[in-house]
């Protein structure tokens, strides 16, 4: 089971460690973003600080419609105590956990400031 927490703007957040080249790891408190359909985005310096490998570049459309390209890397997460390869859309915005990674997962959260996350197994 992932844990987490909300926040005070009842944003869901999860911690991960993610895995870069070499043994380069970094914990980052993700978003859990229900409208995003990728696995995991990072800010384009934790990208480079993890030097996660190049795989090509994407499309995305954004919240407000907008298409927009992304580079696209790929890095390893622990999820459900295990690493898992998982693509990693590089962004400016906070970390993203998206539905491509809680995929054959429950998402519990209990929405005020302070109520549990819980992502389970199916």
């Amino acid at each position: 089971m992932i844990s987490g927490s909300v926040n005070s703007d009842l944003e869901a957040l999860v911690r991960l460690t993610v895995t870069g080249r070499g043994s380069r790891r970094r914990q980052v408190d993700a978003v859990v973003d229900t409208g995003f359909t990728g696995y995991l985005t990072l800010r384009p310096a934790t990208v480079t600080a993890l030097q996660l490998t190049w795989l090509g570049r994407e499309q995305g459309t954004l919240a407000d419609g907008s298409v927009d390209l992304f580079d696209v890397y790929r890095a390893s997460v622990i999820w459900d105590g295990q690493p898992r390869l998982v693509e990693v859309e590089a962004a400016d915005v906070d970390a993203l956990v998206g539905m491509a990674l809680l995929e054959r997962h429950s998402l519990t959260i209990e929405v005020r400031s302070g109520g549990t996350v819980s992502i389970k197994p199916l």
